[in-house]
């Protein structure tokens, strides 16, 4: 077997930031301030009421023991609520951390829907026990292309698996994995241009004012001490600030840049590209298209970190955009 516990506990220290309400931040200002206590105390009552984002994160205090005590079985609890309510983050910190405490079965139940929405994480985990058949029907083709895209969108440790499955697979079945990847491109690729299309966008009609809506931001993770033996070496989440005014653009140099989507025609991408070149969080950067297959993908860059990448896809407002690593 090529992955087991390990790998499922490192993934844990990385992930997703959740899309958060106004209520929910002001928790999330709290936990960056070191207000622990605070940061429960926004969050409980929220929880309480139903909201996935605040669920998620008091799931993640009682696992960390930050503002409450240590308690992995609320930990558990609080993030199973948040997964059944459709939350990414929380299907696939639950899933890691299941996995990780040797319940295969049920982990692997909370991945696999993390990975059928595309969480690198989870397609990194749920795609290797597909490839060895460890709690589920053995399915090496399925795996690797789990694993193939998860190591395209730059996690670093998709891709020394990715280098173990091609020592491992045969010519053929590798082929038939390649091209199950190039056809998820492809879907993907024609469902952006479907709803892209002039032909199929409704003019806005005006709306009374309303609360704004939650924003999706992402910063880097605060470094946090070591955690008890219980918790099973489990890392730290990744925590949340306001989405700032602005986003001032990084030196144009480094290994990093952002994905903003897989086309089938080459001339969806460059069109996209014009279209978002003037935003500020772009400047001083160019545009990279690397085919695969029949479908191009459009990237760009340089920026000096995972986080500058992850900021300037933060202020793209909405379009589909992840870092990845430069190639």
């Amino acid at each position: 077997m090529i992955l087991k516990h390990l790998v499922a506990a490192a993934l844990l220290a990385g992930g997703a930031v959740p899309a958060i309400a106004q209520s929910v931040n002001a928790g999330i200002i709290a936990w960056q301030h070191g207000n622990y206590a605070n940061a429960v105390a926004i969050w409980r009552p929220l929880a309480e009421k139903g909201d996935a984002d605040a669920q998620f994160n008091l799931g993640q205090a009682y696992r960390l023991g930050r503002g409450v005590a240590t308690n992995l079985a609320l930990a558990k609890s609080w993030l199973e609520k948040a997964a059944s309510r459709g939350h990414v983050d929380a299907e696939t910190t639950l899933g890691l951390l299941l996995f990780q405490n040797g319940d295969q079965g049920q982990a692997l139940k909370w991945l696999k829907q993390a990975a059928e929405q595309d969480e690198p994480r989870a397609m990194l985990v749920y795609g290797t026990a597909l490839f060895n058949g460890d709690s589920v029907t053995q399915d090496p083709v399925k795996g690797y292309a789990y694993v193939y895209r998860a190591n395209a969108q730059g996690l670093p440790a998709a891709r020394e698996i990715v280098g173990q499955l091609n020592k491992l697979m045969n010519p053929a079945d590798r082929r038939k994995a390649l091209a199950m990847v190039e056809n998820h491109d492809r879907a993907a690729a024609k469902s952006l241009f479907a709803q892209t299309r002039p032909d199929k966008i409704v003019p806005k009609q005006p709306k009374p004012p309303k609360a704004a809506k939650a924003a999706r931001v992402a910063v880097a993770e605060a470094k946090q001490p070591p955690l008890p033996p219980t918790a099973a070496d489990v890392s730290p989440p990744k925590a949340a600030l306001p989405k700032p005014p602005a986003v001032k653009p990084s030196p144009a140099t480094g290994s990093w840049r952002i994905q903003l989507g897989a086309f089938a025609q080459r001339g969806a991408a460059e069109a996209l590209y014009r279209k978002l070149s003037g935003n500020g969080a772009l400047a001083g950067r160019s545009a990279f298209y690397s085919s695969v297959g029949s479908i191009t993908r459009l990237q760009v860059g340089p920026f000096p970190s995972r986080s500058a990448a992850q900021a300037a896809c933060s202020a793209l407002h909405g379009q589909a955009c992840f870092p990845a690593a430069a190639r």
